[in-house]
This record gives structure tokens, C-alpha cells and sequence, in this order.
């Protein structure tokens, strides 16, 4: 039931949108010291159609993609077991794998199918996860394997999985003088992007509600900039700021409720919030110097920002109800674009040293800093809603693309377009 319900809201969230643009593809780079061997089999299926999507390859490249494990190659596998009873864990064992996915693919009515799964304990010999089925249409292939790929990472690591979330990006195509811009959504592997908005002119700092429903973004009209809310699954949008001067980096807060915001209606760049339901505007910070790139911290009670007070940009934490600012970061030559883990563990920022634009993690508890990328212009960070991974932009062979490393630093892959520059990640929340 529960996957019915995240499902209807994922696939009402995609009705609105244009026809597909090209995927991302993902490069895996490095990953951890020490692999969990996994195998995941090919789903069992006796129909006579060829089925949409091979559920078991999602699974293992959602698997693989996390860094953490590895795979089983198909061409090594002693045999092709869709259920318990057909297992023989010897075969495993010779092979080294530690766990085993199994399924099968059934046909029920119509253009609906039955998916189900099992995850194996090869050393104990026993389910680690029964036998437990999905029922999906054949569009929906997609999303019944990263639901899957969910539940295995999360029974095996105990974090809670985040393969079936999404993001936002914007790409430029075409002639450099004159590029088109489009605001894309598309799964968390890059694959079925399609376009929520494009324009002529530049659209930036895209954002996630806490529910996903809907996105504020900044989009260029005769060359100034307004902030727009659209709602996903109409397509719905309203342009809520279009003050004389600047209108940035809409920031939704944690229930929903509020946009931070920068604007320069008052002659200098400040932190504003906007109360959605009644569009009353709150100017939150008064400083000469530029505050720009707001965060929310997860429980509401603050908002992380970039400002140049100290002289140079630095993060500063500001509360919310006393409106008290501190400064957050002090190492490094600059930090810029905060976000915080869902936690509120580390603060992740793009640290500047020595000329290059690296990720950062801090420790909000230790203060400890850790740099976790090693490429030369690094920007835009976004945390995935499990606090593992961090998707940034970053440039690859002279083009823009998109880049993701582990919060530990051990794993990273690459997220190359086919068409274009690729700037402005974010991650989604999880679906309700």
C-alpha cells in the first residue's frame, strides 16, 4: 500500500512534463575501500512480450552506484534462481557473494504486472527479506526497481535508500552566445529527464518543497530576475517576486510553509523570508555587506547564508526568531552556497584554496573540515535526503556537467549529458 500511494504521487508529478531530453550516464570513479559482494539474478518471467525495463540490471547499477557494493557479473552466475526453492548456496559461496536478489516478473491483466522479490543470506542460508510483490504498470518499471534497490540498501547498510528520489538540473544547449536553458527533472540515476520549464534567458537556483509537489526556481524575464513556484504535478506556476533589482535563491523551509529568499529591493542584497499562504515578505537580516545563498537548517530554527561581512564570503548562521547572525566557517580562503545534512550533522559548502573551488564537509559538532572533491571548479551543492551523498556541478573535460561524492569522500561518480552544459543540481526530498 505504501508503494502504491509514493507511486500515484510519482507518476502525477511527471503528467505535465515535455517529451524526454537526453539522460544523464553515470561514470563510477571510485568507491569504497571494501565492497559487500551482492548478486542480483535476473528476474524470472514466462510471458511471451518482451518486458519494458530489466528490472535486475536497475537494482545492480542502483547497487553500485551507491559505491558500496559489488556486483556479481551476470556471465559468472552458476545459475538463475527467481525463487528460494530453486537456490543452490554452494553456487554462492564458490562465487564469494554475500547476498543474493532473486525475483520474478508475472503478467496479471492488461498492461499491469506483478514484481515480486527476495533478498538471500548466502552464509546463514535464509531470507533476509520474504518474498514480497508490487503490482505496477509497464511505464512504472523504473520506479518498482529503485523501490527495490531501497529496500535491499536499506536492510543492508540501515540508512534508508534514496534511488527512487529525483532531481533538478539545468542544462544549456546549443549556439554558446545564445544557449537555450531548460529546467529538467529526472530520477536520481539520470535517467528519464524530462523538461519542466525553458527559456531564452538563464534559469537558476532551482529547489525542492518538503514534500517534492512543488519547485521555486529564478528565471530571467528581459533580463531581470523573477522567482516562480510551480506546482509539479499541473504544471502550474506563479511568479512570486519581481521587486526592482535582485530576486534569488528561493530556499523552502522545512514545513513548507516559507520561501528564504535574497532580494535588493532596498538598495543592498539582504535574507527575506515570504510567508507563501499569505505573501507577507520579512526582511531577516540588515548589514551593508552582500548576504546571499540561504539554507534552511532542517528543524526551521535557523538559516545558513553566504555574506561578506568578515571581508570575505564565509557562511553565518542566522536565527530565525532573534534574528542573532554568527559566523559558521573559518577555513578556507571562502565558503560559499551552504546546505546541511538532513541531521544537521555537517554543514557542506564549496570551500575555496589556493584558486580551486573544492566540496567541503564541516563537522557542526567538532568543527572538523573535510574537503571531499579533488576537481577544479566545483559549485552548487545539493545533499541527497539520506545524508549520504552530495550531487554538485562541476566541469569535465572543458563542459559542465554533474558530479556526486559520498559524504565520506570514498565515493564519487560522474553524471556526463550527451547535449550541453549541466549546472544547478538539486536533490529531491523524499515522496510522500
Amino acid at each position: 500500500m505504501m508503494f502504491k500511494k509514493w507511486l500515484s504521487a510519482f507518476v502525477t508529478s511527471l503528467l505535465f512534463m515535455a517529451s524526454a531530453n537526453a539522460q544523464l550516464v553515470i561514470e563510477i570513479t571510485s568507491g569504497a575501500d571494501q565492497l559487500l559482494p551482492i548478486a542480483v539474478v535476473p528476474f524470472g518471467y514466462d510471458g511471451v512480450e518482451a518486458l519494458p525495463e530489466d528490472i535486475a540490471k536497475i537494482v545492480e547499477d542502483d547497487l553500485a552506484r551507491s559505491g558500496l557494493f559489488q556486483a556479481v557479473p551476470r556471465s559468472s552466475m552458476l545459475s538463475m534462481p527467481s525463487q528460494e526453492s530453486e537456490v543452490f548456496y554452494r553456487d554462492w559461496r564458490l562465487l564469494k557473494s554475500d547476498y543474493v536478489v532473486i525475483g520474478t516478473v508475472k503478467k496479471i491483466a492488461g498492461d499491469q504486472y506483478r514484481i515480486g522479490f527476495e533478498l538471500l543470506n548466502v552464509l546463514s542460508q535464509k531470507p533476509v527479506q520474504k518474498h514480497s510483490s508490487i503490482d505496477v504498470s509497464s511505464r512504472n518499471f523504473r520506479d518498482a526497481a529503485h523501490y527495490i534497490s531501497d529496500k535491499v540498501y536499506e536492510i543492508l547498510t540501515g540508512t534508508k535508500g534514496a534511488f527512487s528520489t529525483r532531481i533538478l538540473y539545468v542544462t544549456a544547449d546549443g549556439d554558446k552566445r545564445a544557449p537555450l536553458f531548460k529546467l529538467q527533472v529526472a530520477d536520481a540515476d539520470g535517467h528519464r529527464p524530462q523538461v519542466v520549464v525553458e527559456s531564452k534567458e538563464p534559469i537558476l537556483s532551482p529547489s525542492w518543497s518538503s514534500d517534492g509537489k512543488n519547485i521555486a526556481y529564478v528565471m530571467f524575464r528581459n533580463r531581470r530576475p523573477n522567482i516562480f513556484i510551480q506546482e509539479l504535478a499541473s504544471g502550474k506556476r506563479q511568479k512570486i517576486a519581481q521587486f526592482r533589482g535582485l530576486n534569488g535563491a528561493p530556499a523552502w523551509s522545512p514545513d513548507g510553509k516559507k520561501l528564504a529568499l535574497v532580494l535588493s529591493k532596498d538598495n543592498n542584497p539582504e535574507i527575506y523570508t515570504l510567508d507563501i499562504a499569505t505573501q507577507k515578505l520579512q526582511r531577516m537580516t540588515n548589514h551593508y555587506s552582500i548576504d546571499t545563498e540561504p539554507s534552511w537548517e532542517p528543524d526551521g530554527k535557523g538559516i545558513v547564508f553566504t555574506s561578506d561581512r568578515g571581508g570575505n564570503p564565509q557562511i553565518y548562521r542566522l536565527d530565525v526568531n532573534s534574528k542573532r547572525v554568527e559566523r559558521v566557517t573559518f577555513e578556507g580562503d571562502l565558503n560559499t552556497r551552504a546546505r546541511m545534512t538532513p541531521d544537521g550533522r555537517y554543514l557542506v559548502t564549496v570551500q575555496k584554496n589556493d584558486g580551486s573551488y573544492h566540496v567541503a564537509l564541516q563537522d557542526m559538532k567538532t568543527g572538523r573540515v573535510q574537503v571531499l572533491t579533488e576537481t577544479y571548479l566545483d559549485e552548487s551543492p545539493s545533499i541527497a535526503p539520506n545524508g549520504s551523498m552530495v550531487m554538485y556541478a562541476t566541469t569535465y573535460k572543458g563542459k559542465g556537467i554533474l558530479a556526486v561524492v559520498s559524504v565520506d569522500g570514498l565515493v564519487k561518480y560522474r553524471l556526463p549529458s550527451a547535449e550541453g552544459d549541466v549546472r544547478e543540481p538539486s536533490w529531491s526530498p523524499y515522496f510522500k
